[in-house]
């Protein structure tokens, strides 16, 4: 453990120090300012040469001044002849930007993949990124965790007697099979559509599969403005209990919190990818489930040069990273 140097940025201490607590090694030395002009400025306050670094900076809200501190602070690494940097990035900012949806649109997922890759990261954690296929944006070695065990075994704390898992839409089926293989519930399909600049509108359009009298455990990658209450109030309108909602990154932008309080929602489950600070976990209906433990495993696993895959065989994901 001697090379292994764990270092954060500001966008989330919290995260990294519990993880440097697991893994018993003391974050690193580091002075991260911004000055009276916005630019940010990094002194790294010790030797890295030759070291192993593991830098743990989610890209959340602000996320472009998250993010430039991120590539700042590898770039400070590489220039002080750290021997490997890698790059812990929880929550993936411009990670919704895969693809282009009209005409004339950017790529921001992948510019940001190369922006890293520029800077001198050698490596890229991350966890579940809004599509997997970003994982091909890297030039470099990513390792592309998931929070689904996680979050599935707090689930099985309680009583799933009746529960059934919910695929908000097509695109998360995939996700929604991973919670019934370790859970072993069945699942429902919704079919949604989204209008507008950014599907900043959405439409329930359908329900498959039998909901009545169920309790629902709405599935997704994250929360970002609430419209998920949608499919919790109209899977209530078909009969179902209220709802569990269960994600991995809790954005929750604008109103969301307010949205999300509602009779249709029971509980909403996120992770600690992105800090929720006590005010906007609503009076205890947000639980926030720690992702350290995993990322520590992953730390750990990469440094002693073990299979990271390994982390999930036992709740029979076969291809989790």
């Amino acid at each position: 453990m001697d090379t292994l140097r764990l270092f954060s940025g500001r966008a989330n201490p919290e995260l990294a120090l519990e993880i440097s607590q697991i893994l018993d090694v003391d974050l690193g030395q580091i002075s991260i300012q911004s000055l009276n002009d916005s630019e940010t400025h990094v002194q790294i306050e010790e030797s890295v040469r030759g070291a192993e670094i593991y830098l743990v900076q989610p890209t959340c809200r602000p996320v472009n001044e998250t993010l430039m501190e991120l590539l700042i602070i590898v770039d400070a690494m590489r220039r002080a002849s750290a021997d490997q940097i890698t790059a812990v990035v929880p929550y993936y900012g411009y990670g919704r930007q895969d693809h282009k949806s009209t005409g004339r649109e950017p790529l921001s997922a992948r510019l940001v993949a190369d922006l890293l890759a520029n800077a001198g990261a050698d490596r890229i954690v991350s966890v579940d990124l809004h599509a997997p296929q970003i994982q091909g944006f890297f030039n470099k070695v990513s390792d592309h965790l998931t929070a689904v065990t996680t979050l599935a075994n707090h689930l099985r704390q309680r009583d799933l007697s009746d529960a059934v898992i919910v695929a908000p839409d097509v695109g998360r089926a995939k996700l929604a099979e991973k919670y019934t293989d370790i859970l072993g519930l069945p699942m429902v399909l919704m079919h949604k559509r989204r209008h507008g600049v950014g599907g900043s509108k959405l439409e329930v359009e359908a329900v498959v599969g039998d909901i009545e009298g169920r309790k629902p455990i709405i599935i997704d990658d994250l929360i970002a403005s609430g419209s998920i209450h949608q499919q919790a109030d109209t899977l209530m309108e078909h009969g179902a209990q209220p709802a569990i909602i269960s994600v991995t990154h809790p954005v929750l932008i604008g109103q969301a919190t307010e949205l999300l309080t509602r009779p249709s929602i029971e509980e909403v489950l996120v992770t600690n990818t992105i800090p929720v600070p006590q005010e906007r976990r609503a009076g205890g209906l947000i639980t926030v489930i720690s992702i350290a433990p995993l990322l520590a495993s992953a730390i750990l696993r990469i440094h002693e040069r073990r299979s990271v895959s390994e982390v999930f065989s036992q709740q029979n994901l076969l291809f989790p990273v």
